[in-house]
Order: structure tokens, then C-alpha cells, then sequence
């Protein structure tokens, strides 16, 4: 590369170069553009980096990893108009002598370590257009001569520790300015009048800091605004003048503004009821928390476009006005914890788009509409609880499919629950406590696989607990205090292994409380005033009695037998069209599934927010397609972001598919999916933080340890999410990439499968042919490798692999493994001699001969092993199914406590 000598431009970006690439170029004195943003290089910068490029004008090495100190000699690169140096990890100050630079244009130094105060000399730039600087550690205040050039068009200063008060003289010298983001900071004060001279303004942005005074009516004359973000500050609106008291109105008005957020202030005003057209470019308007008080106008309905509208947690009073079915688009309904009243209108059932409806913690009366039932394909969460109600849950309600989150609690409805209860497939969180319900608990509950929730507590429900919650194999908190329940407590309820807040108090139960499973971690709250509960003595109940063996009545017996026969024949033949037909809803139910509607979009910026601008600090891994951040919510939630790289051929694809199968499928070991931006230039997916990383951090961190039993549960998660996409899905779903890398690991150590970017649904059989190349090299199965035939059994390939690696921590391409040996190979010949299974399994697990369980483990890891083999047969035909294989593992752990216990008795 040194020897093009003439060469004056250079573009290589979002390649792979890495460590001191830059060294080479810097012998091309022509150049005039050094542009390699979006590589993976490293090291500093020389100080005399001008001497060797005297010529350049720009020079972006931008999503780096470059360090050290920013060149104090930049201002001897005399023509550079553009500085690029974001997103790396340069620390120290900001040289003042860029001042020097009087061609610059753009600088951009943000997301960085930078410290120290914004020098004064860069607001002596006359040509400076664009200033990044934000997310970086900088102190001090803002230079007041930034806002004296008539050229600066954007300035973004947000996530430092910024403080004291705008410049005085702000907005009155920038008739170009465009975008002004200072959020995440300490600035202090009010915000100056003089800022609506900036009449250019699209974006200002100013969230989270500490203003103070009035809101200035002046904002109302930024006709260009796009975007208003005042949230978390301490502004008021002065209802005392009349201009003051429009500000809401005008700024309701202004034609082309989308994003409206003001929440979190202490307004304490009015939604104004005006008369005029308001604003049909208004997206987004969250007003919060905001000391809102009054009525909801009913010009609210003229925000045809609005998207999501936030009036939470304000003292709103009156009537839900029906006029708010003209909002068509609205996606999200925020007017919970108000004083609302009057009933739920029927007009809410003309918002088809409806994601998330929240009118909890009001006055709201009557009945529960039964046509919300028709927002079956869209409404994820419904709040209703905390009011008034006193219908019966309308059996419309339970056509809500595709719901997540159900609460109802807290009022006074009555009746009887429905069987149909069971037809809430997908939720999660269900909460009728504190009602009126009457009757038994309906079983079909326990069809509810993936809820983890359940309150049904301080109602009248009666009869016994259901045998059927045993299959709530998800559930982490289950009450049902303050009922009527009788019997005894069902011992299949020790299955519920992740159960972690159980409460059965105050009813009629009887009989011996069970001890397995999770029992052992309950205390004697959970079982308080009951009629005759029996057990171990730290719950504070009667030592159980032994039960006295009664002589059975053969002759009685013979009669009873034959009843029953003749009930189990009537029960069987039921039974065999109650399949036949729920086979027919099942299908017609998960086909529509496919045209359901992800939760409301977010934008590029709430993500910005959120991942303190993708910085560097919060990258969490990189893979085929994108890379993954750790972020925040402003609501608290935390939350991964994949961002597409979408310069790489694929990825539009990807994130269409991720989409679509993340949309449709739900299961506890399977990544869940909250949110997703999807914009022109920037594509993301916003999905469940899983804070312990991946499997494959967990077997190469010299940090981190696993033991047998985590090891085997983790594979045993994975075995279950597989099942549910081959077999628990009326279209079997391939994940066609199955690796540790993509095995997620939560707070608690659950296995969740992730990146379904290149997953396939096998809708007209069991295989399809494939030209693309999906899989990872090594963890391929043959079939495809040779004839791009993809099928579940090919994930079953996979999935023995990833077995293998686990317990051996060898990568199957590990750089032992060449010719005919592979890690397949590797681990058969292990089998055929007793002793050599201890040479190819991780040593860490196994031990020492010296230790008491030495052959317990190695029995354990053998049989291991051997599933690892069954699953990974050339012939597809010849692989076990991965239902068999979570069978397997689950008797190879049943095995080996057992066998650890009779050597620790």
C-alpha cells in the first residue's frame, strides 16, 4: 500500500481490518481522504501524524478501537475540513489547538472517554458546521461562542456531565442550526426565550437534566421542529397569562412536528380544547406525569396519525372521549392512574392497531366491552385493573389469543371463570385478585404454558386446586390466597420447578403439604389458616399422621370398576373428537398467528437514549449480521438491541426473518422479543437482556466455571426450545444455526435460544433444499453441507454438537482436528476404551479419581456422550429425535444425583 504513491482518496470501511493497519498508510502523503470507519483497528495515534499526511482534508477512523491521547498536533494538518474519531477509546482532554483548524467543518469525537471542559477555541471555528461530543465524560459549561457561528448546524452534547446554564446569548447568532441535543446532563436553570430565534431548528432535545421556570411560549415559533424532548426536567407552564396557556395549544399545531415529549415536568395545566386543526404529523405525544388535569378534549381525536399517546399518571378527570376512535394508527394508550370515569367505550374497539391499552387506577364503571375481543391479533397487554367494574368477564375476552398481559384485578367483577380461559396461549402475566369470582378454578389453565404469573387471589372460587398446573412448566409465582379452595394441595405441583412465590393461605385445604421440588423453599406463609394441613414442622403445622390401610370391598369393587370402564370408553371417545377438532383450530390458529403485529415500533434515537449511543462499553457481541448492545428503557427496562450492519449482503433479509419468526413463537427457552426500529437506514431488534451472556462465553472465559448439572440443564433448555420450534408449532421451524453463541444464558442461569435470522419454516413436509449457506461451518450438518437439505433432524446434528463442545470445551473446529479426525470422530473412539472418555471431556467437570463421585461423573459424562452420538449420525434417518433427546438427558441428571447421593449417604 506504501507504494501508491499518488493516491489521494481511501475508502475501507466495515471491513475487518485490525491492530496497526494504519501504520502502512500513513507513507501516502497524497492523501487528501483517510476514510476507514467501521473496522476493528487499534493502538494510538503519533502525535506527528500531520507530518505525514500534509494533505489531508478528511480523516474518519470513526468505530474503531484506537486509544491514547487525541494528537496535540492536529492543527498542523492545516486543509482538514472533516475529524472523524467516534466511537473508540480515546481518553484524555479535547486539544485546544483545534482551534487552529480554521477549514474544519465536522468534528466528531463522540462516544469516547474524553474528559475535561469543551475548549473555548472551537467556537473561534468560523466554518464549523457539525459538533459531536457526545457521550464522553466532559465537565464544565458551554462555551457561549459555539452559539456565535452563523455556519453551526448541529451540536450534540448529550450523556456527559454538562452543567450550569445556557448561554444568554443562545439562538440569537445561529440562523442555521438544525439539531441541538444536550440531554443526559446537570444544566441548570430556565430555557431562555431567545432559543426560538434558531428558526431552523428540526431536532432539540434536552431530556433529563435539571431546568427549571416556565415552559417559553416562544417554542411555538420553531415551524421546522420535528422533535421536542423536554422529559425529566422541572418545567411548569404559567396558566396565570393567556399566551403562557396556549403553549400546548400552539405547540399542538405546529405542522411538522412527530415527536412531543414533555412528560415528567410538573406542568400543571390543561390539554387544551381547541377548535382549530391540530397537527396531523404528531406521532408520539407523551405528557406524563405531568400535573395534567381537567378533561380530555374531545379534539383529541383529531391527532390522526398519533401513534402512541402518554397521559399516565395526572389528575384527568370525566369521560374517555369516544371521538378517540378517529385514531386509527394509535398503537399504544396510556391513561392509566388518573380519575377518569364513566364506562370502557366500545369506540376503543375500533383501534385495530391497538398494542398496549393501559386504564388502570381510575373510576371507570360498568361492564368490560365485550367487543374487545376484536382486537385479537394486535392487543398485547390490557390494564383494566384498580377501577370500578362490576360486569362479568364477557366470554368475547378470551378470544384475546395473542395477549401477554392480562389484569383485571382490583374491581368487581363476578361470575364464574371460563374453561376458555385456556385459549390465552401466548400470555404470560395473569392478575384477577381482589374481585368477586365464584366457582372452581377451571383446568385449562394448566394449558398455559408460558405464563409465569397467576394471581387469582381474595375472590370466592371454590372446589379443588386443578391437577392440571402441573404443566405450567413456566410459572415463577402462583396465588391464590383468600378463596374457598378445599381438598389437598396437588403433589404434582412439585414439577413446577421454577416456581419461586407460592401463596395458598387463608382457605379449606387439607392433607399433607408436598415437600419436592420448589416446596422446600416455601415458608410457612404460604400455607397459613387452612383447614387441616399436615407436614414438616417448620411451616408451622401438625406432623402428618401415617394413614391406616383399609380392607378393600371386592364385592363393591366390581361395580365400580364397570362404571368406570364405561365411563373411561364414553371419555375415550370424547376425548378422540375434542383432538380431531382442536387440531383443526390449532392450525388455523398458528397459520393466522404468522399476520399478527409486533409491539409499537421505537425509534433510532430512543435507542441512541437507551445504549448511551451504542457506546462501546455496552457492546455485548458482534455476529453475522449486526452486533448486540446493552440498553435501558426510559422506563427502566432493561433491554439488547441487534443492530443490523446493513452494508453486509443479507442483512435486510435477516431482520425480516428475525421478525417474523420472533413475532409468532413463544416459549420460556426461547429469546423473547420487546420491540423493534425499523427505519430506512437503520434496521434493529429490541429483545430480552440475558445478563449472563452466551454458552460460549460461559466455556472459554478463564472467569467463568460451569458444573455438570448447570451444564446439563443448560442443554436441556435448548432441547426443550427445539422441540417446541419441530414439534409444538403446527409448521415446524429449523433454527438452521444452533451453536453456543447463540445460547443465551438469564439471571438465572436459563437457556434461551437466540438469532432466528436465518431460520426456516418447512411448511409443505418435513425438508427443503437450500442454496444459500445458512449454518455455521462444524456445526453443519452433512446433508446440507452436501445438498442444501435442511430439516429438523439437521438442527438435531447441530444440537449434538453443541452437546459435545459443552462438556469437552473443544470447538469442532479447533485446530486439532484435521484430516479425518473431527470432534465426532473424536468422541466415538473415546467410548470404545473405558478410560478415554476422561481424556476428552472438559477437566474441570470431571476431577480426580481421588474424589468420593469420580465414577458418577464419569458414567454421567459418558452417557452424555452417547446422546451427543445418537444425535449427530450421518444418516438423518438414523439421528434421534430431539423430544427423545430431552428424555435422555433428563434420566442421565435423574441418574447421577442418584448415584451422588448413595456415594454421599
Amino acid at each position: 500500500m506504501s507504494s501508491l504513491g499518488q493516491l489521494e482518496e481511501l475508502y475501507v470501511q466495515y471491513n475487518a481490518l485490525k491492530g496497526s493497519a494504519l501504520v502502512p498508510v500513513l507513507n501516502i502523503s497524497s492523501l487528501t481522504t483517510l476514510a476507514l470507519y467501521g473496522n476493528n483497528m487499534s493502538g494510538s495515534l503519533p502525535d506527528n501524524i500531520c507530518e505525514h499526511l500534509p494533505s489531508i482534508r478528511i480523516f474518519n477512523l470513526g468505530r474503531n478501537q484506537f486509544d491514547g491521547l487525541i494528537p496535540s498536533k492536529l492543527w498542523q494538518c492545516k486543509e482538514l475540513r472533516e475529524l472523524e474519531l467516534g466511537d473508540n477509546n480515546f481518553r484524555g482532554s479535547i486539544p485546544k489547538s483545534l482551534g487552529n483548524l480554521t477549514y474544519l467543518t465536522k468534528i466528531y469525537l463522540d462516544d469516547n472517554n474524553l474528559t475535561g471542559t469543551i475548549p473555548d477555541e472551537i467556537g473561534d471555528l468560523p466554518q464549523l458546521e457539525i459538533l459531536g461530543l457526545g457521550i464522553n465524560n466532559l465537565n464544565g459549561v458551554i462555551p457561549s461562542k459555539l452559539f456565535n457561528n452563523s455556519m453551526i448546524r448541529g451540536i450534540g452534547l448529550y450523556f456527559n456531565q454538562l452543567s450550569g446554564s445556557l448561554p444568554a446569548n443562545i439562538g440569537l447568532n445561529v440562523p442555521n442550526l438544525e439539531v441541538l441535543v444536550l440531554a443526559r446532563n446537570n444544566f441548570v436553570g430556565g430555557l431562555l426565550p431567545n432559543l426560538s430565534n434558531a428558526s431552523k431548528l428540526e431536532v432539540l432535545d434536552m431530556n433529563t437534566n435539571s431546568f427549571t421556570g416556565v415552559l417559553p411560549s416562544t417554542l411555538c415559533s420553531l415551524k421546522n421542529l420535528q422533535v421536542l424532548n423536554l422529559h425529566s426536567n422541572n418545567l411548569t407552564i404559567d396558566a396565570s397569562t393567556p399566551q403562557a396557556a396556549s403553549t400546548l395549544t400552539c405547540l399542538f399545531n405546529l405542522r411538522n412536528l412527530t415527536r412531543l415529549s414533555l412528560g415528567n415536568n410538573p406542568l400543571n395545566t390543561m390539554i387544551p380544547a381547541s377548535h382549530r386543526n391540530l397537527s396531523t404529523s404528531l406521532l408520539y405525544v407523551v405528557l406524563s406525569n405531568s400535573n395534567i388535569r381537567g378533561n380530555i378534549p374531545v379534539d383529541i381525536g383529531n391527532f390522526s396519525n398519533l401513534i402512541s399517546l402518554s397521559l399516565g399518571n395526572n389528575q384527568l378527570r370525566g369521560a374517555i372521549p369516544t371521538s378517540i376512535q378517529r385514531l386509527q394508527n394509535l398503537q399504544a394508550l396510556y391513561l392509566n392512574d388518573n380519575e377518569l370515569q364513566g364506562n370502557v367505550p366500545y369506540e376503543l374497539c375500533q383501534l385495530n392497531n391497538l398494542v398496549e391499552l393501559l386504564l388502570a387506577g381510575n373510576r371507570l364503571s360498568g361492564s368490560i366491552p365485550s367487543c374487545l375481543g376484536t382486537l385479537a391479533v394486535a392487543l398485547r397487554d390490557l390494564s383494566l385493573d384498580s377501577n370500578l367494574l362490576t360486569s362479568k368477564i364477557p366470554s368475547s375476552l378470551w378470544e384475546l389469543k395473542y395477549i401477554l398481559f392480562l389484569n383485571l384485578s382490583s374491581n368487581s367483577l363476578v361470575g364464574p371463570l371460563s374453561e376458555d380461559i385456556g385459549k390465552l396461549k401466548d400470555v404470560v402475566d395473569i392478575d384477577l385478585s381482589n374481585n368477586h369470582f365464584t366457582g372452581n378454578i377451571p383446568s385449562s389453565i394448566g394449558g398455559l404454558q408460558n405464563m409465569i404469573n397467576l394471581s387469582l387471589a381474595n375472590n370466592y372460587l371454590e372446589g379443588p386446586i386443578p391437577t392440571s398446573f402441573k404443566t405450567l412448566v413456566s410459572l415463577e409465582f402462583l396465588d391464590l390466597s383468600q378463596n374457598n379452595l378445599s381438598g389437598e394441595i396437588p403433589k404434582s405441583l412439585e414439577a413446577l420447578l421454577y416456581l419461586k412465590h407460592l401463596n395458598l393461605s387463608f382457605n379449606k385445604l387439607h392433607g399433607e403439604i408436598p415437600n419436592g421440588g420448589p416446596f422446600g423453599n416455601f415458608s410457612a406463609d404460604s400455607f397459613v389458616s387452612n383447614a387441616a394441613l399436615c407436614g414438616a414442622s417448620r411451616l408451622h403445622v401438625p406432623l402428618c399422621k401415617n394413614r391406616t390401610k383399609v380392607k378393600p370391598n371386592w364385592r363393591k369393587a366390581k361395580y365400580i370398576i364397570s362404571g368406570v370402564l364405561s365411563v373411561i370408553l364414553l371419555a375415550a371417545a370424547a376425548l378422540i373428537l375434542i383432538l380431531c377438532k382442536k387440531r383443526n383450530v390449532e392450525v388455523v390458529r398458528e397459520t393466522a398467528s404468522l399476520h399478527q403485529v409486533f409491539w409499537r415500533r421505537v425509534s433510532r434515537l430512543e435507542l441512541v437514549m437507551a445504549t448511551n449511543g451504542f457506546h462501546k462499553s455496552n457492546l455485548l457481541g458482534t455476529g453475522g449480521f449486526g452486533s448486540v448492545y446493552r440498553g435501558t428503557l426510559s422506563d427502566g427496562i432493561d433491554i439488547a438491541v441487534k443492530v443490523f450492519n446493513l452494508q453486509l449482503e443479507g442483512a435486510f433479509k435477516s431482520f425480516d426473518k428475525e421478525c417474523e419468526m420472533l413475532s409468532n413463537i413463544r416459549h420460556r427457552n426461547l429469546i423473547k422479543v420487546i420491540s423493534y426500529c425499523d427505519e430506512l437506514d437503520f434496521k434493529a431488534l429490541v429483545l430480552q437482556l440475558m445478563p449472563n451472556g452466551s454458552l460460549e462465553q460461559w466455556l472459554y472465559s478463564p472467569k467463568r466455571s460451569m458444573n455438570i448439572l448447570q451444564r446439563l440443564d443448560i442443554m436441556k433448555d435448548v432441547a426443550l426450545a427445539l422441540e417446541y420450534l419441530h414439534h409444538g408449532y403446527s409448521i415446524p421451524i429449523v433454527h438452521c444455526d444452533v451453536k453456543p453463541s447463540n445460547i443465551l444464558l438469564d439471571d438465572d442461569m436459563v437457556a434461551h435460544v437466540a438469532d432466528f435470522g436465518v431460520a426456516r419454516l418447512i411448511g409443505g413436509g418435513d425438508s427443503m433444499t437450500e442454496t444459500m449457506t445458512l449454518a455455521t461451518v462444524g456445526y453443519m450438518a452433512p446433508e446440507f453441507g452436501i445438498e442444501g437439505s435442511i430439516s429438523t433432524s439437521g438442527d438435531v446434528y447441530s444440537f449434538g454438537i453443541v452437546l459435545m463442545e459443552t462438556f469437552t470445551k473443544r470447538k469442532p473446529t479447533d485446530e486439532m482436528f484435521v484430516g479425518e479426525m473431527n470432534l465426532k470422530q473424536w468422541i466415538a473412539d473415546s467410548l470404545f476404551l473405558d478410560a478415554a472418555i476422561d481424556e476428552v471431556v472438559d477437566a474441570d467437570i470431571l476431577g480426580t479419581e481421588e474424589d468420593g463421585d469420580f465414577v458418577s461423573r464419569r458414567d454421567c459424562l459418558s452417557s452424555a456422550m452417547r446422546l451427543a452420538l445418537a444425535c449427530t449420525a450421518t444418516w438423518p434417518g438414523e439421528r434421534i429425535n430431539i423430544k427423545d433427546a430431552a428424555i435422555t438427558l433428563t434420566k442421565i441428571k435423574t441418574k447421577y444425583l442418584k448415584d451422588c447421593e448413595g456415594v454421599n449417604s
